[in-house]
């Protein structure tokens, strides 16, 4: 344990993959977390484990895309430690499939969590960040929405959406918090769970079994935007393979 990082920080889908990895680094440095997710045993695991690693960390079983879990999830941070450092919005899932597939439900669920879930993370740190004239949207992006391929359109199309929104947040801060964008390639996550076309599935599967890099590198990143100074603004980051096209 060390105190590189005495903030206090939300993290959105952190029972597994990069937020699993993120809140396991940056509870080593000395943040105190407040995890949330919708898998309640998953988040109870890891919120133990790290307490018995000498770490911080409360959890709330949450879905980015009720308003009211956002709100309920912000505000244990305040309850239990006064203030709120930084957010990371990293929920999202991958229904993917060709639009000739009309798979309008799987693009409805894409929209609530990644875009919907995102905006309503947005809408309850906002007015606390202001309160406190500091604060730092950290949000998992994807560099799907930088190269756009045949079967990730809608939710390149989602990703695409919340990059312009970050970027108008950033723009519209006057100085009062840090907005950062972290766009990763192929990282070795169960992201492809959410996957209904069994051969993008299995693409994709290969791809990360080939390329993928590991959570943790991801992790790595987000510690290091958040790290730096309060008048550094680290705005997007690509992390992906070396080998990845």
């Amino acid at each position: 344990m060390n105190n590189n990082i005495d903030k206090v920080i939300v993290i959105t889908g952190a029972s597994s993959g990069i937020g699993e990895a993120t809140a396991r680094l940056l509870a080593a440095k000395g943040a105190k977390l407040i995890l949330g997710a919708r898998n309640h045993q998953q988040l109870a695991r890891i919120t133990d484990e790290i307490k018995h690693r000498g770490g911080e960390a409360v959890f709330r079983e949450t879905n980015v895309a009720n308003r009211e879990d956002m709100e309920t999830l912000t505000t244990l941070a305040l309850s239990q430690y006064g203030r709120l450092d930084v957010l990371i919005s990293n929920a999202g899932i991958a229904p993917t499939g060709l639009i000739d597939e009309l798979a309008v439900q799987d693009w409805d669920m894409m929209i609530d969590v990644n875009l919907r879930g995102f905006l309503y993370g947005v809408a309850a740190a906002l007015p606390i960040f202001r309160s406190q004239k500091s604060g730092h949207f950290v949000t998992t992006i994807s560099t799907a929405g930088l190269r756009v391929v045949p079967s990730q359109a809608i939710y390149a199309g989602t990703k695409n959406a919340v990059r312009t929104i970050m970027e108008g947040l950033r723009q519209e801060s006057r100085g009062e918090f840090r907005v950062t964008g972290i766009s990763p390639g192929f990282v070795q996550t169960n992201l492809v769970n959410s996957m209904r076309n069994p051969q993008v599935a299995e693409q994709v599967t290969q791809q990360m079994a080939d390329l993928g890099i590991s959570p943790e590198s991801i992790a790595k990143t987000i510690s290091f935007a958040i790290e730096q100074p309060a008048n550094v603004d680290i705005g997007d980051i690509i992390v992906r393979p070396t080998a990845q096209g």
